[in-house]
């Protein structure tokens, strides 16, 4: 106190007597005394706001834990697995064998998990040695022409690119694919052979699924020789355990917030409110349709040109794209499933993970009511795998019926005889199964844990978005039939999509749907001459190259032979954009209209058959004027015979032998100037 008392007046007195000089001094010492204050005050400030950053860097678990969920070695060893079971899966029967094949690894005293390779760091394979008996499974499925799945194409552009040493990785691949195609099961194929050349041990021969033939029986075979070989190699034994174990437990919600329910949604929940762009396949854009005619002036089927307004979505697409549709299953199936479980569609749930661990908290959006997940998330119209029959046998009161189940479940050859029999051909899906099997009865929870998701449907894009950038336009035919058991069967997505209709009274007709980049593409160059080949539906991305080129030639571009070869059974009933088709020859926009009316004669006349008499004209078309050839169709047949014509074409007027000529047509297709968009 006396201290400050003494300064306060020394103080005083300075001021008091100052002259010029003493108060230069006392304005520095001011000065001094201010940045001092100042320095202290930024030092608080800013030693404040560093422990506040500190602070922050320790709450950051969040974005460890993330880095650390990419990594499948940590979670397996956080959950003690040795199995990993990486899945490429365009409509998820990839997905569905891998987790088949992970749920069969306890059975042999061994842990597995399913994964999406999209998810998680693949050069994580070289750390698999550091897990006992450690395996990764590939069940690898090819997409359109010899293309990885969607969620494998990360993984397939590593594998090109990385010089990896996986010295010491076990694994086995099952390849899915259609020998219809070209390039049949090219991703299994490819993964097996370049593992191997990365250092990896495979343990068991690649198995390749046909789609075309019986997929189930090929994996259902693959894998009763997999696990022996996978005993052998580890010296691990069956442990006889029962597989029938639930993944999922039922949740019922009975004061749910309606809300916080998923009506439909593939993604975010209320997603189909407030619309947020960018549009793929877990957030699909509602586009309304704003056309829905028929196309077709008679006979017994219904052939539709829809569509789909996309004003506002930023959604870019080029001609020979595909959309896909997420359809909605027919409410009359919905119902009567409910009423032969005597269930409370209305019923909201939630199927939970019962691996907590695992990243698919959920087989499809919950909680949500038992009507919307078998109308928006499951699959009910396709015959029910192997797996689910095995499953559902348990419920069977009727010991026959019970044993019948199991032995369509089983892998032996009278079992698969009768499964491909009874169900496959017989096309029965779960609702006629459980009309024919009265005492199976199982519960709606568990029947929703075992049915596969329903997929999106994709169609090659019938318009140009050089004159349609608002609009995707799309050409399918309804699909329907009859089975052997005398009950009509429905396509899912072609009748839903016949029902969205433009309405005038204010409701709209959406249609969940997202755009699929392709490779079907027009030349670079306008000048170069295309020939195009497109019998029934597969006129479709004929009429997207059409407009594009008809729009070139309206910007002046020189635009080169534009030659279509169209089929159909009968002039006057299915000639699908017969109008406009007729406009383009006649404006010079097709420079070929060449049309196979195969049932308007005694004999059959097919595209392959004109492209035959045309021969001289096709040939001089590739070789000298470097046409490019689009196919698009049917591939079991039609997509086979025309290529079959081409060679023929090749081998006379290019004077080779027909290893050379075949030879000729793969360099086409290895340059762009073959390409193909086609299905079985």
């Amino acid at each position: 106190m006396g201290e400050s008392c003494a300064e306060q007046d020394m103080c005083t007195s300075e001021q008091g007597n100052s002259s010029p000089e003493e108060a230069f001094f006392s304005m520095a010492d001011m000065f001094l005394l201010s940045l001092i204050v100042g320095l202290l005050t930024y030092w608080f400030f800013f030693r404040k706001k560093k422990e506040e950053t500190i602070e922050f860097t320790k709450i950051q678990p969040t974005v460890s834990s993330s880095v650390r969920e990419s990594s499948f070695i940590e979670k397996m060893k956080k959950t003690g697995k040795n199995i990993v079971v990486f899945y490429g899966s365009q409509t998820g029967t990839g997905e569905e064998f891998a987790n088949r094949l992970a749920k069969d690894a306890h059975r042999y005293g061994m842990r597995g998990m399913a994964a999406d390779p999209e998810e998680f760091e693949m050069t994580d394979l070289s750390r698999l040695t550091e897990i006992e008996n450690a395996l990764a499974v590939f069940c690898m499925a090819t997409y359109g022409e010899g293309d990885p799945t969607d969620n494998a194409q990360d993984f397939y552009d590593w594998l090109q690119e990385t010089d990896i040493d996986l010295a010491g990785l076990k694994y086995a691949v099952f390849g899915l694919g259609n020998k219809t195609y070209e390039h049949f099961n090219a991703m299994g194929k490819y993964v097996d052979k370049r593992l191997e050349e990365l250092g990896a041990e495979r343990i068991f021969e690649l198995g390749m699924g046909d789609d075309d033939g019986n997929l189930e029986e090929d994996f259902i075979t693959w894998r009763e020789q997999f696990w022996p070989a996978v005993c052998e190699h580890f010296g691990v034994e069956a442990t006889g355990e029962d597989s029938s174990i639930r993944q999922y437990e039922l949740v019922v919600h009975t004061d749910e917030n309606m809300n916080k329910v998923y009506t439909g949604e593939m993604g975010r929940l209320k997603s189909y409110e407030t619309q947020k762009p960018p549009f793929d396949a877990k957030n699909p854009f509602l586009a309304n349709a704003t056309v829905n005619r028929k196309l077709n002036e008679g006979g017994d089927r219904h052939f539709m040109h829809l569509e789909l307004d996309i004003t506002g979505s930023k959604i870019r697409y080029e001609s020979g794209d595909h959309v896909a549709v997420y359809p909605a299953n027919d409410a009359a199936l919905v119902n009567k499933l409910g009423e032969i479980l005597g269930a409370d569609l209305e019923t909201v749930i939630s199927l939970n993970n019962l691996d907590e661990e695992s990243n698919k908290k959920h087989p499809f959006p919950c909680p949500t009511t038992y009507r919307t997940a078998l109308t928006y998330y499951l699959d009910i119209t396709n015959p029910p795998r192997t797996n689910v029959l095995y499953e559902l046998a348990q419920y069977a009161t009727d010991s026959k019926e019970q044993e019948n189940l199991r032995k369509m479940a089983s892998s032996a050859q009278d079992g698969k005889a009768l499964y491909l029999s009874w169900v496959v051909e017989s096309r029965r899906n779960i609702l006629a199964i459980l009309e024919d099997i009265p005492s199976l009865r199982p519960p709606l929870d568990h029947l929703c844990e075992l049915l596969p998701r329903l997929q999106a449907r994709y169609y090659s894009i019938a318009s140009s978005s050089k004159v349609h950038p608002n609009s995707i336009h799309v050409c399918a035919v309804l699909v329907e039939y009859e089975t052997k058991t005398g009950r009509e069967n429905k396509g899912v997505a072609t009748n839903w999509l016949k029902n969205k209709q433009p309405s005038d009274n204010g409701h709209k007709s959406s249609v969940p749907m997202f755009v699929r980049k392709s490779q079907f593409r027009l030349p670079f160059k306008p000048s170069t001459p295309v020939i195009m080949i497109g019998p029934g539906t597969g006129i479709a991305p004929f009429m997207g190259f059409i407009q594009e080129r008809e729009w070139l030639k309206q910007q002046g571009k020189d635009v080169g032979e534009t030659v279509l070869y169209y089929g159909c059974r009968h002039e006057h009933e299915d000639f699908l954009y017969i109008n406009e088709l007729k406009r383009y020859h006649k404006e010079g926009v097709l420079t070929q209209l060449n049309v196979a009316f195969s049932r308007d004669q005694a004999h059959k006349v097919y595209v392959q058959h004109l492209l035959k008499n045309n021969k001289e004209m096709v040939w001089k078309l590739i070789h000298e004027d470097n046409a490019h050839i689009y196919v698009c169709g049917d591939a079991r047949n039609m997509a086979r015979d025309v290529q079959n014509i081409f060679y023929d074409i090749v081998e006379e007027y290019g004077k080779l032998d027909h290893a050379q000529a075949v030879d000729y047509i793969k360099k086409l297709m290895t340059k762009g100037r073959y390409s193909q968009d086609v299905w079985s």
